[in-house]
């Protein structure tokens, strides 16, 4: 697995059943029509009780100056810190939104299947932030690496 190169994203929820976040590349688009996203979650992580118990979640993907901050939402750091290290907003689910990311799609779970130690998380777009940064963080060889986008 550690050839198969993917974006780097910071999953965040908040709401009755907590705020949390984590470091995630097992993300990808299902369909665009309603928009929707898949998000593969360990359901022994730190923020499983909170994604599960809020049933929303923001996947802010990274741009390359973010590297710093997957490490420290991917770590055992307590989620205050996590969060202190960086500008958070929201958009519509309440789910805390990564100031100057790639793009931020806020989104409610709308399925969950079970495979394995995972959940597979079926997240529906309900609204979207992009900056204008156009290097995007991928983990690729267990090692983070920079792609520039053409717009």
């Amino acid at each position: 697995m550690a050839r198969f190169g993917a974006a780097v994203s910071i999953i965040t929820t908040d709401g009755p059943a907590g705020r949390a976040g984590f470091t995630a590349s097992a993300v990808c688009s299902v369909i665009d029509d309603p928009p929707t996203l898949l998000v593969c979650m360990n359901r022994a992580s730190s923020a499983y009780a909170s994604v599960a118990g809020n049933k929303l979640v923001c996947v802010n993907v990274l741009s390359a100056q973010q590297e710093p901050l997957s490490r420290l939402f991917g770590g055992k750091v307590p989620v205050a810190e996590r969060f202190a290290a960086a500008v958070w907003s929201t958009l519509v689910t309440g789910a805390p939104v990564l100031a100057d990311c790639a793009v931020a799609f806020d989104c409610q779970i709308a399925d969950v299947a079970t495979v394995g130690t995972h959940d597979v998380l079926f997240c529906r777009v309900v609204a979207l932030q992009k900056s204008a940064e156009t290097e995007n963080l991928i983990y690729l060889g267990r090692a983070y690496h920079s792609v520039r986008t053409g717009s």
